[in-house]
């Protein structure tokens, strides 16, 4: 089964006209290097610098209150929770709840992610004797299995976890991404399998181990889906990866999902079907791992 059913014609002045035509697989073409985006990007773009925090500790609260909301919603639950001084594991294991839900309320879900929290905090707290070192110091496969098993976290709030606050190589797979490749006939057959994981490891094959190549990737997608490649109305003809594009640009109608039901027990996963992961060769660096403080 085929993603993408109907392409985008572009006409000469620049309109679009959605139309029936063959599916994307129709366009058979070699898969593109995952630098050749970052390439094309990071010219367009600039550095993005993201994950914004002054802590480590405050990225992962800011995973946390990002998930099916906006971030500018994120950035007002997190200056509430700075003026009220709830900002540290500490007070957000002492506060009560009421509290800690009045301060995130602009994030949405504010009930279950005030629980997430404080079990993550105390999880820190008894797990790892309070220490983000410690807890980062072990290998990606241990802390992202721990990570999964506690509720409210799924593999791309555990992977925005490991990659920005913990400096993990450990690509995050989300809505923007799918939809990216999609358009771009990378990911054009849904079959059986794990799609996340699929997408991961066609990303780690192209971007090495280079942890700040891998931040800045996905950065630039997250700027490319929020300007250019938009749900409803995609703006292809001024994207800086329009070029890159299949014979005709793809509106994918359904698009692939990333399951949307509120956080809970596998929040942020990447339900999807399987898409390919082909091997691809390494290539250069990127800026390397912004420093953020420990708490």
């Amino acid at each position: 089964m085929v993603m993408a059913d109907v392409l985008l014609r572009v006409g000469g002045d620049g309109g679009a006209k959605p139309r029936a035509v063959a599916p994307a697989s129709c366009y058979p073409r070699p898969m593109a290097h995952p630098d050749v985006y970052f390439r094309h990007l990071s010219r367009h773009f600039g550095p993005q610098y993201w994950w914004p925090g002054r802590s480590r500790w405050e990225v992962m609260v800011g995973a946390i209150l990002t998930q099916n909301t906006a971030w500018r919603n994120v950035e007002l639950a997190i200056a509430e929770l700075r003026r009220r001084h709830l900002l540290s594991r500490a007070a957000m294991l002492a506060a009560p709840v009421e509290e800690l839900r009045a301060a995130i309320r602009s994030a949405g879900f504010y009930r279950q992610k005030a629980r997430c929290l404080q079990t993550l905090a105390a999880w820190v707290q008894e797990h790892h004797g309070g220490s983000l070192t410690r807890l980062f110091r072990q290998p990606t496969a241990i802390v992202r299995k721990e990570l999964l098993a506690l509720p409210g976290i799924g593999p791309e709030t555990a992977d925005s976890i490991l990659l920005y606050a913990g400096g993990h190589a450990s690509f995050v797979v989300d809505a923007y991404t799918v939809r990216l490749l999609s358009r771009h006939g990378e990911a054009v057959a849904q079959g059986p399998g794990d799609g996340y994981a699929a997408i991961q490891s066609w990303f780690a094959a192209g971007l090495g181990q280079d942890v700040g190549r891998w931040q800045e990737m996905h950065a630039l997608i997250v700027a490319t889906g929020k300007e250019f490649c938009r749900k409803s109305v995609p703006r292809c003809t001024t994207c800086p990866l329009g070029p890159m594009l299949p014979p005709a640009a793809v509106i994918s109608r359904p698009q692939p999902r990333i399951a949307r039901r509120g956080p809970q027990r596998g929040c942020g996963a990447g339900e999807f079907r399987g898409l390919p992961a082909p091997a691809l060769l390494s290539e250069p660096k990127a800026r390397p791992p912004r420093a953020v403080r420990e708490d």
